[in-house]
């Protein structure tokens, strides 16, 4: 007879457009995706407005009843029958909602950017540390299949070592005018809540850099990149453009991660023209095709192949008795489950010091791009009682 699903209890901090997203996600089938050992259930969910609020989100997306509403993120963090928080604010306020469920002694999960710099992002795996809880940054492209493979396929050697990785993730946003389709005060845009291109999309683009140059390295032969970077700024003083050079001189490998809020990606929207990741090496490259954060497809181009090349699709599975429900999201909390349920504080897909490394790159990015942002935001201090973790910004 097989065992039960081990079960994850989420609590959701936070009720946006991400947070629903990946609630969907939670709500589907494991099934869909062929997953049988772990499920998901979600029992609380919390938002600093109201709980009406909470309410007229676990309505939007179809929970099960019994889920608790919170109108307060001290509240669901104080709540014994939540087993890991799911942290959906903006990363503006990652360091201090992340902190304040740290602090309460939960696991967490905490969407990406991790935080808004590197000295941040430190002391909540400190604090990971200390509590002996689970941690991971949500950098769910980690998870597809789609990546999973690609590493794979790099580390089976079929196209060489790996000598240059490029990578883009950018938005048409910009008009004939010289302004963006964003309002000033957008998350895209706004400096109070670290917005700019970098901290929203760029992660994509250096999320491909790192998991093929960095992660594949051996354990015992890690290397840190050299980061050079240049910006162009919005009228917000919010990065628009930016471009990010990634050298690892030990390795002799380099990476270029570009993104911007003016010119997209690609103007074929299927991806098939232009891929959005090219990795290179002597025998051949592998092209990621569609948007960097959920690719669809890949293909392996080889230097003295036969010329038929084959593109590989990689669709998401959808749930069909839940509206064609599934967007990605549910194989990094596949992950969180399996590694709760085997005692693991990290996962060995996305370790801390991968993350600190990544955010120590964007913050010597945002340097040499001159980006500053508020002090409220960027303080490594934490403070139960701040306005991020009570609303009342």
């Amino acid at each position: 007879m097989a065992s039960k699903p081990h079960t994850l209890r989420w609590g959701i901090m936070a009720t946006g457009w991400i947070a629903e997203t990946f609630v969907k996600d939670l709500l589907t089938n494991p099934a869909i995706r062929d997953v049988h050992d772990v499920a998901h259930k979600v029992v609380a969910v919390a938002s600093s407005r109201s709980t009406d609020s909470a309410s007229k989100f676990l309505e939007k997306v179809k929970a099960p009843e019994g889920a608790k509403v919170y109108g307060s993120y001290h509240e669901l963090v104080a709540d014994s029958d939540v087993d890991i928080v799911y942290v959906a604010t903006p990363h503006s306020h990652h360091f201090q909602n992340a902190m304040l469920a740290l602090e309460a002694g939960k696991n967490v999960l905490c969407e990406k950017a991790l935080t808004v710099n590197a000295s941040q992002a430190r002391k909540l795996f400190d604090k990971a540390k200390e509590k002996d809880v689970f941690f991971m940054e949500a950098v769910w492209t980690r998870y597809q299949p789609l990546s999973v493979k690609v590493r794979e396929i790099v580390q089976s050697g079929a196209i060489g070592p790996v000598h240059r990785v490029l990578a883009d993730l950018s938005v048409g946003a910009g008009k004939d005018d010289g302004s963006l389709t964003f309002a000033d005060d957008h998350r895209m845009v706004n400096k109070d809540l670290a917005g700019g291109a970098l901290l929203d999309l760029g992660i994509y683009s250096l999320t491909w850099l790192f998991q093929i140059l960095y992660h594949l390295q051996p354990e015992e032969e890690k290397e840190a990149p050299r980061t050079i970077a240049a910006m162009n700024h919005y009228t917000t003083g919010a990065d628009e453009s930016t471009s990010i050079i990634l050298q690892f001189p030990k390795h002799k490998t380099m990476g270029i991660a570009t993104t911007s809020l003016r010119v997209p990606t690609n103007y074929d929207e299927s991806g098939k023209l232009s891929p959005a990741i090219r990795i290179q090496g002597p025998l051949g490259e592998i092209h990621v095709i569609g948007m960097a954060y959920k690719p669809t497809a890949y293909r392996v181009v080889l230097k003295n192949g036969d010329g038929n090349v084959e593109v590989v699709d990689c669709p998401v599975p959808k749930d069909d008795t839940r509206e064609g429900w599934g967007h990605g999201m549910f194989w990094e909390a596949d992950e969180c489950a399996r590694c709760l349920r085997d005692g693991k504080k990290e996962s060995s897909g996305l370790p801390w010091a991968e993350s600190i490394a990544i955010m120590e790159c964007m913050e010597s990015a945002l340097k040499q791009g001159g980006v500053e942002y508020p002090e409220l935001i960027t303080t490594d201090v934490y403070d139960a009682r701040s306005p991020l973790n009570t609303g009342s910004r």
